[in-house]
Parts: structure tokens; C-alpha cells; sequence
């Protein structure tokens, strides 16, 4: 029974503080497949409920692995107020100057992202189907937490200026009400130069819209009917107290597609980090470690999801 309870407790920490939640983590990695050239589409899509599936096994191992957690962020305003002017890009850098343990204390979001993109560059040069898999799935992870401001903040989740719950609002509750009618289609994934350099980049663009985050918030908080802030809902048998449909939606407008660039973002940067791997790996042939081709009836329904992801739209799907 303790042992169930730990399991449940664990599942329900996992679903309430995964980044972006695991409704966007899920469509990110999965439009990604739809950025990629012909020669990387055919594996990609014929492992694609394998890359979707595991979009949040990062996040899952945060209860397991207690040096994976500061994979997910970097508290950069730790280190000032212009913190990418001081913090050195390159690890060995970084941490002669501020130690490995203060890294480590503050995240790691953008070497995580530059780690796991060498492991797949390597599972590429060595054919590792599983491990190109894995890879491309925690490298996507890793590249889509950068896009979230509330990543790049100590104050992630509110709690430093009376908003505790933000983290949720945010990266969770707005995706799963109005991803519908977001426009994620990006393009086709383009090459990086500088894995590293780009996922700073990455992060600098999130750091800098963290005060917006916040202050439309604390704007709409002081302004929006306290006994509608609130709605009661179901969530399978429970009954779950989350932000009310209208103070969402309302959060959503004052944002003006925040959300929604950074999710589109998202995309095109984890489709151009795998693109970019790939051609770093030598471009090898990844037709030849398609196992099981898809069925007719499954590349139908790929093809229509793709279709429309490219009419701007993002398509539902069954895990």
C-alpha cells in the first residue's frame, strides 16, 4: 500500500510539474518529424509513437535520478541581471568560475541540450537505431524546456512574488485549452552551426520574456473576479481545483501568442537539431534501420496529420 501510495504520489508530482506538461512535450517532439527532409522523414515517422511516447521520459526520471532535475533549466538570473553577458558558454569555463556544484544548483538546461546532442550524433554514426531513438527523444525534451520562460527564472513558479501555480498555468493549462488553434507550422528543420551557442541563444530569448510572464499575471490577478480565477473540474474520477476556462483565456490574450511562438519555436529547433546531427553523423542511410515499414493505413493517417500540422493547425492523435 505505502509502496502504491509513493507510485501515485510520484505520477501526480510528474503530471503537475513537467515542463510544458506532457500535452505539448508529446505535440512538440511529434510536429518536429514533419520538419525533417525526405531522407530523415521515412525513419522518423515510422518510430514516430516511439519519439512522441517518450517525449517525457526526461521528466519522468526526475524521481529516480536526482542529478537529472537541473537538466531541465537554468536559473540565469542568478547570475545578474545580464546574466548571459557573465555566464561562460563552454562547461569546463563555466565551471571554473562558478563551480560544478553551483551549476549544478542553478541548471543545466543548455549543456543537457549540447550532451544529448553529441549522444545522437553518435548513435547515428553507429547505426544505433535505439539509441537514435532515445536520444532524439530526450534531445527534444531537453531543446523544448529551454523555450519556456519559466525555466530561465528561480522565481519558476510564482512563488517569490505570490503567484505560486504560474509554472502550471502557463506551460500546461494554456497548451491543452488552446493549442487547437495555435499555428505551429514552421518550415523545414535547418542546420546549426553551433549546438551549443544556439541553445543559449535559446535560452536568452526565453530569459528575456520571463517579466512579461509575470507582470501580466500579477496585472490580471488584481483585476479578474477572485471567485472566478477558480473552476472546479474532472480529471478522470477526481475532481481537480485548476485555473477557470475565462482567467485562462484571459492570460492567453494578454500574452499576445507568447505561448504559441515559443511552442512553434520549439518545433522547428528540435527538428533542426536532429537535421543537424544527422548531417554532423555524415547522413547516413536511415532507410536501412526501418525494421517494420508502416502500414498503409498508418503512413495514411501520418500523411493527414502532417497535412494538416502544414495548414497551420495541430492535429489530434491517438498515444
Amino acid at each position: 500500500m505505502k509502496l502504491a501510495t509513493r507510485l501515485i504520489t510520484g505520477l501526480l508530482l510528474i503530471i503537475l510539474c513537467s515542463s510544458w506538461g506532457f500535452f505539448a512535450h508529446y505535440r512538440i517532439n511529434r510536429l518536429a518529424v514533419f520538419t525533417l527532409p525526405k531522407a530523415m522523414a521515412g525513419f522518423y515517422k515510422a518510430n514516430i509513437g516511439f519519439i512522441t511516447e517518450h517525449a517525457i521520459a526526461a521528466d519522468k526520471r526526475r524521481y529516480v535520478d536526482s542529478a537529472e532535475a537541473p537538466r531541465h533549466f537554468l536559473n540565469a538570473d542568478h547570475y545578474g541581471k545580464s546574466p548571459f553577458r557573465l555566464i561562460p558558454q563552454r562547461w569546463n569555463d563555466a565551471v571554473v568560475k562558478y563551480s560544478e556544484d553551483t551549476l549544478n544548483k542553478y541548471g543545466t538546461v543548455p549543456w543537457a541540450i549540447q550532451y544529448n546532442y553529441y549522444k545522437l550524433v553518435d548513435a547515428f554514426k553507429g547505426h544505433d537505431t535505439t539509441g537514435i531513438l532515445t536520444a532524439s527523444a530526450n534531445l527534444g525534451h531537453y531543446v523544448a524546456d529551454a523555450h519556456v520562460p519559466l525555466h530561465l527564472t528561480q522565481n519558476y513558479n510564482g512563488q517569490l512574488t505570490g503567484q505560486t501555480g504560474l509554472h502550471a498555468l502557463w506551460e500546461s493549462r494554456l497548451p491543452e485549452l488552446f493549442a487547437a488553434d495555435y499555428n505551429c507550422y514552421t518550415g523545414k528543420a535547418r542546420y546549426i552551426e553551433n549546438p551549443l551557442k544556439e541553445a543559449f541563444k535559446i535560452c536568452r530569448v526565453s530569459f528575456k520574456e520571463v517579466d512579461s510572464v509575470l507582470r501580466f499575471e500579477r496585472i490580471l490577478n488584481k483585476t479578474f473576479p477572485a471567485a472566478k480565477k477558480y473552476s472546479i473540474e474532472k480529471r478522470g474520477k477526481r475532481d481537480v481545483k485548476d485555473y477557470s476556462v475565462a482567467y485562462s483565456l484571459a492570460y492567453q490574450k494578454m500574452l499576445q501568442g507568447m505561448v504559441q511562438r515559443r511552442m512553434r519555436s520549439a518545433v522547428l529547433s528540435v527538428g533542426s537539431f536532429w537535421y543537424s546531427a544527422w548531417i554532423d553523423a555524415g547522413q547516413p542511410d536511415l532507410n536501412k534501420l526501418i525494421k517494420q515499414p508502416l502500414s498503409a493505413d498508418d503512413m495514411h493517417k501520418i500523411q493527414k496529420e502532417e497535412s494538416i500540422f502544414k495548414a497551420g493547425k495541430i492535429a489530434a492523435f491517438t498515444n
